[in-house]
């Protein structure tokens, strides 16, 4: 059995299903209906799905399977995540918190001041 194109191999345009059959009962079904959106993306694609999800999205795991370093798979991501036709969401840049102020909030949670939640939001530049 061959896999649903979801592109016109001529015009690149999105293709429609107006046909679907039931192998057991006979049955065959005409209308129009909707592919789905994993339908229109390539098959590099596709296979990439597959293994991030094998690797329960698991970046680094995911960079050993396929031989590749993390910013690599992150790459390869926002590329699926664009074929699939959602925006890549801006990362947030670390703020760097200067040396004293990290000794002062380590301090205070070493003395029990703070809790270790504010302690990683302070550290985060999150204050």
């Amino acid at each position: 059995m061959n896999k649903i194109l979801g592109q016109c191999p001529v015009c690149r345009n999105p293709l429609e299903v107006t046909r679907l059959y039931c192998r057991n009962c006979d049955t065959t079904i005409e209308g129009h209906f909707e592919p789905g959106s994993l339908s229109q993306i390539s098959g590099e694609h596709l296979s990439f799905i597959i293994t991030f999800v094998r690797n329960e999205g698991k970046i680094n795991r995911v960079g050993e399977e396929l031989g590749i370093s993390y910013p690599t798979v992150r790459s390869r991501l926002h590329d699926v995540i664009r074929a699939l036709g959602y925006e890549v969401g801006e990362e947030d840049e670390p703020v760097a918190v200067p040396d004293e102020d990290r000794r002062t909030i380590l301090e205070s949670l070493s003395k029990g001041k703070i809790s270790s939640e504010e302690a990683l939001k302070r550290l985060s530049g999150r204050s």
